[in-house]
């Protein structure tokens, strides 16, 4: 019987006999160009430096655990699509209406993304139009602003302190930090300090003195649900429009297991790399039919598909990235799955267990679990910074994010680290493999007090004691290599040595 291994050895023989093949009757129909080798090499054999760079990138996370919540490991189909040929193509423009020729094929790709997009989240497509080719979720959002909210329009947001994303509109007392807040007028809304829940009364209260345009309601790491109705009735009592940035909960609201936002807004937001595990790229929703209907009785019409559309290209963007877009399509093909649904079951099972357990072991959590995919943990009063804490999980191959909790003043010195369970779920990682995870973290935060006790106060001494002192050093590496040990155990998805 052939060993897993031997089959592996196998079948990449096979396959390097096939693309030497096949580089070979490229080469011979191409001679006389003079480029022949440039353009058939594998990367392997034409740029072994970079090659070896994007192998130690694999290795570090099969060896490592990944609890960064806005990251996720996604399918070889995905990653296929995304090495294609419709890299190649130009497009500006929407489907039937492109500034260059040879877009037939790209249009029927762009328009599958589209109708899968709307099968994925159960929308019709006389209620609600959507625009697939947004870059990312930061540009993503500046386009939702750009077109429905005049320049120096009012937004308000979730402050990131308190769970929100920097392209909220997010601001210092003293400066302008992201573009949504240097083009747009924001105000950011907050949680109750103390619950660490976002205090909705205080957010209705503002809104009538600020008078937005509209309020966002999104995340970045806030752990419980979203009352997206008494975002509605708040937005609706000062004539604002109602955007949800459902990029990290993308997955698990179309699998049913959190709240949906398409009910109450006009405009929704959504990255591909998160919770629903396909590529970097961003989808803009709207609505389209009736708004309102006035004193008169006249219908008020949704005019949000036009400007949404103008404001990502050519607003906005160039040519948008097929490839991205084609597997976008089969990202949102893979929703429709009982695989998938019950994946984002395990997410957020795996995500309350983690949460649990931190907690038995005397950690403080944010709000006091989580109904989501991610955990804010709180280390106020512990002596340990969330850098800190970043700083020895890393060392040790747990890979997470500082992050700001309730109460924080800066957010490049926060006191918390943000946890989320979407890749070691995709790993086929279960509850009792988190407590196992737990262990793991809890050994390397009192490892990390242990360093800061000899540092002192300043990360940069206690970076230089992680990396000199030989009692650290040592406990560092038998903890690391217990870890990359338990993480190899788990598959990764994708192709097997890049």
């Amino acid at each position: 019987m052939f060993t897993r291994a031997a089959c592996i050895t196998a079948n990449r023989i096979l396959n390097l006999k096939n693309v030497k093949q096949l580089v070979h009757q490229t080469a011979a129909t191409m001679s006389g160009t003079g480029n022949s080798t440039l353009l058939t090499s594998n990367l392997w054999d034409s740029d072994p430096e970079l090659f070896s760079l994007i192998q130690k990138e694999k290795h570090r996370q099969q060896a490592g655990l990944e609890l960064i919540a806005s990251e996720n490991f996604t399918s070889l189909s995905v990653l296929q699509c995304l090495s294609s040929c419709l890299h190649n193509k130009y497009s500006e423009g929407l489907p039937g209406e492109r500034y260059y020729g040879g877009n037939e094929v790209i249009d029927e790709i762009e328009r599958l993304a589209q109708k899968r997009a709307l099968e994925a989240y159960n929308l019709k497509p006389e209620e609600w139009g959507v625009n697939v080719q947004p870059y990312s979720g930061s540009p993503a959002n500046l386009a939702v602003y750009t077109g429905m909210v005049e320049p120096h329009g009012r937004i308000m947001g979730l402050d990131l302190p308190d769970g929100g994303h920097l392209t909220h509109g997010f601001q210092t007392p003293v400066k302008k930090i992201s573009a949504s807040s240097m083009f747009f007028e924001s105000m950011a809304y907050k949680v109750n300090p103390e619950t660490g829940l976002i205090d909705y009364d205080q957010l209705a209260t503002a809104a009538k003195l600020f008078r937005p345009k509209m309020i966002v309601a999104g995340i970045s790491c806030y752990s419980r649900p979203l009352d997206y109705k008494r975002f509605r009735e708040i937005c609706d009592s000062v004539g604002a429009y109602l955007f949800s940035d459902m990029a990290h909960i993308s997955g698990l609201v179309a699998a049913g297991v959190t709240p949906s936002p398409f009910e109450y807004s006009d405009v929704v937001m959504t990255t591909g790399h998160k919770s629903l595990r396909g590529p970097r790229a961003a989808v803009i929703f709207f609505r389209k039919g009736v708004r309102t209907v006035n004193a008169k009785g006249e219908k008020i019409m949704y005019d949000l598909e036009t400007r949404i559309n103008n404001a990502v290209f050519p607003g906005l963007q160039g040519g948008p990235h097929n490839n991205a877009i084609a597997a976008l399509a089969t990202a949102f093909k893979q929703v429709k799955s009982p695989e998938f649904v019950q994946y984002q079951k395990q997410v957020v099972a795996n995500a309350k267990r983690l949460a649990a357990k931190l907690m038995e072991k005397g950690y403080t959590i944010t709000t006091g679990g989580t109904d989501v995919h991610l955990v804010l943990v709180n280390l106020q009063g512990t002596g340990l910074s969330g850098s800190k804490a970043e700083k020895i999980l890393e060392k040790v191959s747990i890979a997470c994010n500082k992050n700001t909790v309730p109460g924080d003043k800066s957010a490049l010195n926060p006191s918390g680290f943000r946890l989320g369970t979407p890749a070691l779920t995709t790993r086929g990682l279960l509850e009792s493999d988190f407590d196992k995870v737990v262990d793991y973290i809890d050994k390397a935060i009192k490892l990390g007090l242990e360093a800061s006790k000899i540092s002192g106060p300043k990360l940069v001494d206690f970076n230089r004691v992680l990396d000199t002192d030989a009692t650290i050093l040592k406990k560092m590496e038998a903890l690391r290599n217990d870890i990359e040990s338990f993480s190899k155990s788990f598959p990764m998805p994708g192709y097997p040595d890049y």
